[in-house]
């Protein structure tokens, strides 16, 4: 009786065996059918305006920026943003060209009196890098900085009086 309990303790050992290679060898085809990671199924597309959008916040983290765009982009921007439902135009002065892996940007600035155009083009050009190659993983081969204007400390705004008040 001993052999035959030992002889049936093997065969369920070896069933088990089988048991766990088949589901080992079915999981196995079943990462291989698909071809790979699942992140790396499909393609992600990101559009010029979220690239915009994320060098536009960026660009105006950095001190020394005092507005994004030429004086009539801000002058139009500032009565879009007067307007009950308009929001404030963040990729105002900036325009992206984005392709699968690389992208290249044009910035249009105001900087403040005082400060030193070069430090300030260098300071926006590594925090825009940095933030769209972190949120988007693309590759930035461009900045282009154009200063359009600098703001005097006695000048006012461009931003016309509001007709109502």
């Amino acid at each position: 009786m001993t052999d035959t309990t030992a002889a049936n303790r093997t065969k369920t050992s070896e069933h088990d065996t089988d048991a766990s290679d088949t589901t080992v060898t079915r999981r196995a085809q079943a990462t291989r059918r698909g071809g790979g990671d699942p992140a790396s199924r499909g393609r992600t597309t990101i559009a010029d305006g979220v690239v915009e959008k994320i060098a536009g916040l960026a660009a105006r983290d950095v001190v020394g920026v005092h507005a994004m765009g030429s004086g009539l982009s801000r002058t139009f921007g500032a009565v879009r943003d007067r307007v009950p439902g308009g929001s404030k135009a963040v990729t105002r002065g900036v325009k992206a060209e984005v392709g699968e892996v690389q992208t290249a940007l044009d910035l249009e600035i105001v900087i403040d009196y005082g400060v030193s155009i070069t430090e300030v083009a260098r300071a926006v050009r590594e925090n825009v890098v940095t933030a769209v190659e972190r949120m988007t993983g693309l590759e930035v081969v461009e900045v282009n900085i154009a200063v359009s204007d600098v703001k005097l400390p006695d000048e006012e705004d461009e931003e016309p009086e509001p007709r109502i008040q």
